[in-house]
């Protein structure tokens, strides 16, 4: 079976092997306060071109959304995100673990407006019960979304402006960020990011790493007691040097955007070879992931060789499923689904 489900599916880059196992004996401090964590984190300082930034390295998306959230928020407060957002619908309720309600907001393309944060704002605050009521204390977003889509500069500016206006900190969900980084039409940029979010991270899991998530926050007012934060959250590796020299092995000689752009390249094949065909897209993705709208009796001509993930049922007749491509796919396996595709 080829597999196209997701994006870590795969161990890691070579490359990210080569500086572990050359590194493998020496012996460094424990807990992240490495010269490779220091190296790292000064790669990433200077490619967001913020000197006042603190890089702090976590395992998982996952561990790393419950520790930035729990950082900033008070105990009566909660996180507005979209409600297609990943800690509303794949986190396992990990957020509400830790005390603070998910306040969701309607999308269609997995992305939320500066209008739409504006008037959740001024709904809770007008209301005479408010302090009844938990308060939005920070916006969660991700780029790209669940849905692969993108925010654009303006879209990004706008919404970073009204969350410094409600005093809510804006924090991006950066897990496929390299996708959305080399995607075509994006606007973005790394600097861009850094400048206009509080905090954001960059992933290296689905991106080239075995493991690894790089946490920025930008907004100096958050930055204290952030360690505390990770440790309590059991996110402090003993053997924190090893997400370190991921990072190095990924972003010192700019390996993060090639291999992203490889598997931008690779999906726009596959998305093109299905509109070809006739078939429609539920969303407009420019990323490594794409969600053709399939009829259900050619779905089970591919599942014969392809492992994709079901995302909709669109009628009783058509299903919206999900290809995804990674830093590690084979252009060998694409054109063979490719021919499958036009074989339909």
């Amino acid at each position: 079976m080829i597999r196209f489900e997701c994006d870590y599916a795969e161990g890691a880059h070579p490359k990210v092997l080569e500086l572990l196992n050359k590194s493998n004996f020496e012996q460094t401090p424990g807990y992240g306060e490495d010269i490779y964590c220091e190296k790292a984190r000064s790669i990433i300082k200077k490619l967001c071109k913020s000197d006042k930034a603190e890089v702090h390295f976590l395992v998982g998306g996952t561990q790393a959304n419950t520790t930035v959230i729990a950082s900033i928020l008070r105990p009566h407060q909660g996180a507005v995100c979209a409600e297609t957002g990943h800690i509303n619908v794949h986190e396992t309720g990990a957020i509400e673990a830790t005390g603070h309600k998910v306040l969701t907001l309607p999308s269609t393309d997995g992305k939320i407006t500066a209008s739409q944060v504006q008037k959740l704002y001024d709904d809770h605050w007008n209301d005479a019960s408010h302090e009844h009521m938990v308060q939005p204390g920070m916006v969660y977003i991700s780029n790209p979304t669940e849905n692969g889509t993108l925010y654009t500069k303006d879209e990004l500016t706008k919404l970073s402006e009204v969350c410094h206006k409600c005093d809510l900190p804006l924090y991006l969900d950066g897990a496929r960020m390299g996708y959305g980084l080399m995607a075509e039409g994006n606007d973005l940029t790394l600097p861009d990011i850094a400048s206009l979010c509080d905090v954001f991270y960059i992933g290296g899991t689905k991106v080239g790493a075995l493991f690894g998530e790089a946490v920025v926050i930008t907004n100096t007012a958050l930055q204290k007691d952030f360690r505390y934060f990770i440790k309590q959250h059991g996110g402090m590796m003993a053997k924190g040097r090893l997400l370190g020299i991921q990072f190095i092995a990924l972003l010192e000689d700019n390996l993060y955007f090639e291999i992203s752009k490889h598997a931008d390249e690779l999906a726009y094949k596959i998305r093109d070879a299905f509109k070809e065909k006739g078939y429609s897209l539920l969303f407009d993705s420019p990323t490594n992931q794409q969600f053709p709208i399939i009829p259900n009796a050619q779905l089970k001509v591919l599942e014969k060789k392809y492992v994709f993930s079901f995302w909709k049922q669109v009628d009783k007749d058509h299903s919206a499923v999900r290809f995804c491509t990674s830093w590690a796919t084979k252009e060998e396996d694409v054109e063979q689904l490719l021919e499958d595709i036009r074989s339909l």
